[in-house]
């Protein structure tokens, strides 16, 4: 009997209900994006639940697909992030189980997953997709449940502008104006009525109007066209009760699913290789019909029933438009024959030329649904695979944040999806447009992926604190400015007292050595000068250990004017530019010109903020000293 141990039933427990839960609400939101992008078609169509069922229920099966990486990423955030918020993950890690391990188990059902997902994407979803747009497409061919607005025209009846001023609860149309141009606007009829009612018929095929008390204006016979002056007699006619049958089909009628049948998103793996065979040894056969030499059709065909002209054995080059010995008889032929030959060679070029442009449309179409299919091909093997590197992405990234539930998981994987579609629809566009090689424009997309999943897994694997919140505060809070702050509370036992003598003696001497580093540095370095140096500052470190020395010793002081007054020294922090130390490194540097300058920026910024410090320890400074000196 197959027994799963206790750490991968607990680890797919966490995961499976997230998964789900996850997997719904993405697809939700993908059918949101579907309603608001065909609601127009939708509303106001009188279409039973049934075939709206039907359309939302193919819809959930093509948007599967798409839906199945973003839950995975979602669901492996939040599992991961709860597991390290719960402090679980230390638990395991600390038992000497490694993340990889830990993981194991979800990484084996992601692949199953990505697997039944290509079967999915095969298999169910065209025909799904298929049978979806053709409903989408009936729904845009079948017209609306006329509803007549007041005070406009209404133009939803084919041939009809219907006017009316007014409307009563019980559904009486007060003020009819009535414009039927269904034979022509030359032959319109205007009726007006006082008041009138508008229903459908049972077959819901015929709108019959009852209209009370009114006029009609008709022409007398039918045209199709007059003069711009011509006096038309018209027919004038009044009626207390009139009835109009109008014909207005509002039953849905469902196309042919074999309209949406050659679409390239309508077709499984099979049905593309087999077009994109065709079509390249299409395009093949069509190369080598139109490769005949372009002199042959005009020229040859022009002047090779003239006795006069004879061509010599020299064989012209393939991209020669003039045969050899051509130039030579044409000079010596009288204008009316140059006449004559120029106007049959012009005939010839245009036929050609249309003969030309028309096999070059077709090519391009058939080379635009080539790439196309192309692109759809690659996607099927790209979307599984995705859901493969969304794990990769999500898990590690969960187990470094620590951080459960909807909030920074629901924002990360939002982004991180974002940045996958936006990058795998561009090159996806520049794939079908040419612009670059079909692999390339649909595998960028997964290179970018499984380059993130390599760097988070490395950085998870080896606990790294890179993509930590708290981290990236306190770097924030260094970038801003944000200075950080000296916090001290009096000792409760002392064990060695303060040297108040020596402590004095040391204060004076920083101070006269913080002097002279601040003379030192008091102009800002030119750009070379700058790169010269090795970029270290031995006598800035030197500084702050003697002083964070001095003020360890009086931290042991009894006086709570001593521990306040510590608490006034800012922290200083020399910038760090160790990585700079070789000069072959400082070189390029200096050379590849915006990373010099930002780096240049940087250490100037960062050398007024320690000369800013250093002013503001000399302050503290005289003011401790002057306090020391009282209880020596």
């Amino acid at each position: 009997m197959l027994r799963i141990k206790r750490l991968y039933s607990f680890v797919l427990g966490t995961f499976l209900p997230l998964m789900l839960a996850t997997y719904s609400v993405c697809l939700f939101i993908l059918l949101m994006q579907f309603v608001w992008q065909y609601v127009n078609d939708m509303v106001g169509k009188g279409v039973g639940f049934q075939v709206m069922g039907e359309l939302f229920f193919y819809a959930c099966i093509a948007f599967t697909p798409m839906a199945l990486p973003l839950a995975i990423l979602l669901a492996s955030l939040m599992t991961f992030g709860n597991l390290g918020e719960h402090l679980e993950l230390l638990a395991m890690k600390a038992s000497g189980i490694s993340l990889l391990r830990i993981m194991k188990p979800l990484i084996w059902f992601v692949i199953v997953m990505a697997g039944i997902s290509f079967l999915f994407q095969n298999d169910i979803a065209p025909r799904a997709r298929a049978k979806m747009y053709t409903i989408v497409l009936s729904l845009k061919y079948t017209s609306f449940e006329l509803d007549i607005p007041e005070g406009v025209f209404c133009k939803e009846i084919p041939g009809y502008n219907v006017y009316v001023r007014h409307k009563d609860k019980d559904g009486l149309l007060r003020d009819l104006m009535i414009y039927d141009y269904s034979d022509g606007f030359e032959n319109a009829e205007v009726t007006v009525a006082d008041s009138g009612r508008i229903n459908a018929s049972n077959d819901k095929k015929y709108l019959a109007l009852t209209l009370h008390n009114g006029e009609s204006f008709r022409n007398w016979g039918k045209r199709r066209s007059r003069a711009m002056n011509e006096n038309i007699p018209y027919i004038r006619e009044s009626f207390r009760l009139r009835d109009v049958l109008i014909s207005f089909d509002m039953n849905f009628t469902m196309v042919d699913e074999a309209i949406m049948g050659s679409r390239d998103i309508n077709k499984n793996m099979s049905e593309l290789t087999t077009f994109i065979d065709s079509v390249r040894q299409e395009q093949d056969s069509v190369q080598k019909i139109t490769a005949t030499p372009f002199k042959n059709n005009i020229y040859a065909s022009t002047f090779r029933t003239y006795s006069g002209y004879r061509p010599t054995t020299v064989t012209a080059p393939d991209d020669t438009l003039f045969a050899a010995g051509f130039e030579a008889y044409y000079n010596h032929l009288p204008p009316d024959k140059k006449l004559s030959y120029l106007q049959q060679a012009k005939r010839r070029t245009e036929q050609v030329g249309s003969d030309y442009n028309l096999t070059v449309d077709r090519q391009s179409y058939a080379e635009k649904q080539l790439f196309s299919h192309m692109v759809q091909y690659y996607q099927r093997y790209a979307m599984a695979l995705s859901c493969i590197l969304f794990f990769f992405i999500g898990a590690p990234l969960g187990a470094i944040i620590r951080k459960g539930g909807l909030g920074m998981p629901a924002v990360l994987s939002v982004f991180l999806y974002l940045l996958y579609y936006i990058i795998d629809t561009f090159g996806a566009k520049m794939a079908k447009q040419a612009v670059w090689p079909v692999w390339e424009g649909v595998w960028l997309s997964t290179v970018l992926l499984a380059g993130m999943g390599v760097f988070f897994t490395y950085k998870a694997v080896n606990d790294s604190t890179m993509i930590d919140p708290d981290a990236w505060k306190v770097f924030i809070q260094k970038l801003i400015g944000k200075r950080e702050i000296r916090h001290y509370t009096r000792k409760e036992v002392i064990m060695t007292p303060p040297d108040y003598l020596r402590d004095i003696e040391m204060l004076k001497a920083w101070n006269a050595q913080s002097e002279n580093y601040l003379n030192q540095y008091k102009k800002t370095p030119f750009y070379g000068s700058f790169w010269k140096n090795r970029l270290s500052d031995p006598q800035l470190n030197r500084l702050t250990a003697d002083l964070e020395s001095t003020i360890e010793d009086l931290l042991n002081s009894n006086e709570i004017m001593v521990i306040g007054k510590l608490m006034d020294y800012p922290v200083i922090r020399p910038f760090d530019l160790h990585l700079l130390a070789k000069p072959i490194i400082r070189l390029s540097c200096a050379i590849i010109f915006p990373v010099g300058c930002i780096i240049y920026g940087m250490a100037i910024w960062m050398q007024k903020q320690v000369n800013s410090d250093l002013i503001t320890a000399r302050k503290v400074n005289k003011g401790l000293i002057g306090e020391l000196e009282k209880l020596v």
